[in-house]
């Protein structure tokens, strides 16, 4: 793979993450108000410790390519229930779009399911110490 490649799948995983990991820490600046918004959707408050687990957790993993196939499986999963419970309001012109935005960050996440991470990552360096034969100094 060449540098060029190397620099998007890097690029790539940065934009597609930065939204969790900016959400997941305001999440935590805000903690009451983003608990009472997902009661008021009618999922528990209780859970919200996940959610912030998952996005900041997730979108860390992502960046650095670590168990990158995983992370961004559980994040495409998080994407498409989060468009069903909190913009289901297809109606609604802006809700409309915020579904189709977390169904195409899904998408994004789930070509890195296929894909994997690149070679600029922490799961490229783990296969290529794993690999058989390598020359160990």
């Amino acid at each position: 793979m060449n540098a060029q490649q190397n620099l998007a799948d890097f690029a790539g995983r940065v934009l597609i993450s930065a939204i969790f990991l900016a959400s997941g820490l305001g999440k935590i600046a805000g903690y009451a108000g983003a608990q009472g918004y997902m009661e008021a959707m009618g999922v528990p408050g209780a859970l919200l410790p996940l959610v912030i687990a998952l996005e900041v957790g997730g979108a860390i993993a992502i960046i650095v390519g670590y168990r990158t196939r995983l992370a961004a499986f559980l994040l495409a999963a998080f994407c498409a229930l989060s468009a069903l419970i909190f913009h289901r309001a297809l109606g609604d012109q802006v809700q409309f779009i915020m579904f189709m935005k977390n169904l195409a960050i899904a998408g994004g996440f789930l070509l890195l399911v296929a894909r994997g991470p690149g070679e600029w990552s922490l799961d490229a360096r783990r296969e290529a110490e794993a690999a058989p034969g390598r020359k160990r100094s």
